[in-house]
């Protein structure tokens, strides 16, 4: 499972103009499942969105994690995160999760999330042509990957 992280101070996702899903200040969560994987990925990437210490406290200096600041989550589905592209000029997807295995580890990750933060988060619309709008604070964007436990 590989995620993109963008602070944000807010953020949007619309699908056919309807707004989908809103937040304040937090973050916004691009997530990329791949074939190989399961409820452990799903798990470590929760403990490490919630857990990361990616926000300034009093004295500006990034000590605060998303439980600590009370912030909000987007967690918007992107199976382009895992695209290959070492060969020619068209990216591949046959990395990423077909939707029979995506759709439930995107579930459970979102049902973890809310569990860890105490309180529902916004979601996009698997598999729907979204629009995302943000405003990156800092910028700060951070890529992890279960796998590589990077």
């Amino acid at each position: 499972m590989r995620v993109v992280i963008q602070r944000v101070t807010e953020a949007a996702v619309r699908v056919e103009g309807q707004i989908k899903g809103q937040i304040g200040a937090g973050i916004l969560v691009l997530v990329g499942i791949e074939t190989e994987d399961n409820e452990a990925d799903a798990e470590w990437i929760a403990s490490k969105l919630t857990s990361a210490r990616i926000f300034d406290d009093i004295n500006k200096v990034p000590n605060l994690s998303l439980i600590d600041m009370g912030g909000d989550l987007l967690l918007v589905s992107q199976f382009t995160l895992h695209a290959l592209t070492k060969k020619g000029n068209r990216p591949s997807y046959i990395r990423a999760a077909r939707p029979e295995q995506a759709i439930p580890l995107y579930e459970l990750l979102s049902r973890l999330l809310e569990e860890k933060l105490a309180k529902t988060i916004s979601r996009g619309v698997f598999g729907a042509d979204m629009q995302v709008s943000l405003l990156n604070d800092g910028p700060l964007t951070i890529i992890m990957d279960s796998k590589n436990k990077e």
